[in-house]
């Protein structure tokens, strides 16, 4: 890699740290690091799941729970069971959390305001923009792609919604068993089912069939709408084809609904070219290959 590129990134990171106050013991003039503000601030209002919270915040269950513990010690927090679940452990703030982080909301505003004061209208224009930006870029970097049996949660859970997402969108609705392909197809050496993480959400999956003298064939390629548009599918699909080369397959096909346009998009892109009919899916009305490298 660029020395040049990782010296811009740490750069940035430095400049970011000092400039949101990211160093200091009493972050937003309150007495407490940015860690504890943070947590406060994803509890919210409403309250938050203590397993959810971890994921979303991506901190080991010991350092999570210390905090818990000082924000607790602290008056401002609550720990219990949940209202529907009494398994399910839930954090809540107190009234003395809540008027914190209404205070904590409004120096928020005031510290963005900060950044933005001294700048031209251009110039704010220029940077929020370019923060957008790097928003954007930092979630794609964020997202792990790696091999997962299809029977574990993780997998189970993108498969969900993956049927529950084509049952809506397919005129005749989805029946996932209707679709030819089982489970101990795409495992090896049969063949590869892939997860996209972010944190330890699963946000992506995709998997492929290795067939003895016939093209390996792409299945149930998803994305979740929450990182639609940083490449996830992409990465997906390069990733599974590497797979299927490095197999020893010589091309890749699937199928797809006529549904599905940005599927189809993403496809051609790539590289597939429309054939005819391979299969007897009943969901399928167009059919792609590809040849491998």
């Amino acid at each position: 890699m660029d020395r040049a590129l990782v010296d811009v990134v740490r750069r940035f990171n430095r400049t970011v740290t000092q400039r949101v106050g990211a160093l200091d013991d009493s972050y937003l003039a309150r007495d407490r690091p940015l860690a504890q503000s943070r947590l406060l601030w994803e509890i919210g209002l409403d309250g938050a799941e203590v397993a959810a919270l971890r994921t979303r915040l991506d901190l080991d269950a010991g350092y999570l729970s210390r905090l818990l513990r000082t924000l607790e010690g602290a008056g401002l927090v609550v720990v219990g069971s949940g209202e529907s679940d009494g398994r399910v452990r839930t954090a809540r703030l107190t009234e003395a959390g809540r008027a914190e982080w209404a205070l904590l909301d409004g120096r928020s505003d005031d510290l963005a305001w900060a950044v933005l004061a001294p700048l031209t209208d251009g110039q704010r224009s220029r940077l929020t923009a370019a923060m957008a930006e790097v928003e954007h870029l930092l979630m794609a970097s964020l997202v792990d792609i790696g091999p997962c049996h299809p029977g574990e949660p993780r997998a189970r859970a993108c498969l969900r919604a993956y049927a529950r997402e084509l049952a809506a969108r397919f005129d005749s609705g989805f029946d996932p068993a209707g679709s030819g392909v089982d489970d101990h197809e795409l495992v090896p050496p049969a063949g590869l089912f892939l997860v996209a993480t972010v944190a330890t959400e699963a946000v992506g999956c995709g998997a492929v069939r290795l067939l003895p003298g016939e093209p390996a064939e792409i299945k149930r390629l998803w994305v979740s709408p929450s990182v639609r548009g940083l490449g996830v599918g992409r990465r997906l699909l390069n990733e599974l084809e590497r797979h299927a080369a490095a197999a020893g397959a010589r091309s890749v096909r699937l199928d797809t609904n006529r549904t599905l346009t940005e599927a189809m998009r993403l496809y051609r892109a790539e590289g597939y070219q429309e054939i005819p009919r391979y299969n007897d899916n009943p969901y399928a009305h167009h059919w792609f290959a590809k040849p491998l490298n």
